[in-house]
């Protein structure tokens, strides 16, 4: 690759997998840590006090860890859906809580949620959405896992006419400058992005 050639999606994306496999197990737990008491003020901020529901996915391996974010949103009194990935790169939702058991996905690598699945229609009137990523730019471009479910979950959602507010879950590290990220038909941006130190909002 030339300097004057910009890094392609599978170039971002391996180059932060590669350092993230490099986090030790204490920054991990500290990253979760933060990443549930930001996710949360988020959330507190949209719901503005009335009951809701969010949308939110168990990180894996190095990812940065959401479990801590899952359980506060939970513990707050909030509904929390979870995917489970499905034929042809869809997604169905379980409906979260403490006693739920994860099982390995037959799809893609990451756990899931056991128990009772939900289509397009459970995630209609949620107030926010956090989101897997590996990358976000300061334009709200976001480089996902690879799967392609979630754009076609996003394109979707945005086909109902429905938009809650995004927030995808990165590395403070992981936070691009603007444009950044090459974009394409299918992308659909994000609104902030969650890192342990804080939420920054991008549109």
């Amino acid at each position: 690759m030339s300097p004057e050639t910009p890094p392609s999606k599978d170039e971002i994306r391996s180059r932060h997998r590669k350092i993230r496999v490099g986090m030790q197990p204490g920054v991990l737990s500290a990253a979760g840590a933060g990443i549930a008491v930001h996710g949360l003020s988020w959330a507190d901020s949209i719901a503005a006090g009335r009951p809701a529901t969010f949308t939110a996915y168990l990180g894996v391996a190095f990812e940065p860890p959401t479990l801590p974010l899952i359980t506060a949103l939970f513990q707050a009194g909030y509904k929390v859906l979870l995917p489970v990935c499905e034929p042809d790169r869809a997604l169905s939702w379980v409906l979260w809580n403490p006693a739920t058991e994860f099982v390995r996905s037959r799809y893609a690598p990451i756990e899931e949620p056991a128990g009772e699945r939900h289509g397009l229609e459970a995630v209609g009137d949620v107030a926010g959405m956090f989101l897997p990523a590996t990358a976000v730019d300061g334009s709200g471009n976001r480089i996902g896992q690879g799967g392609g479910y979630y754009d076609k979950f996003l394109a979707a959602m945005d086909a109902t006419g429905v938009h809650a507010p995004r927030a995808a879950v990165i590395y403070d590290s992981e936070l691009l400058p603007a444009s950044s990220i090459p974009v394409e038909s299918f992308d659909r941006p994000v609104d902030a992005v969650l890192t342990p130190s804080g939420v920054v909002q991008l549109t």
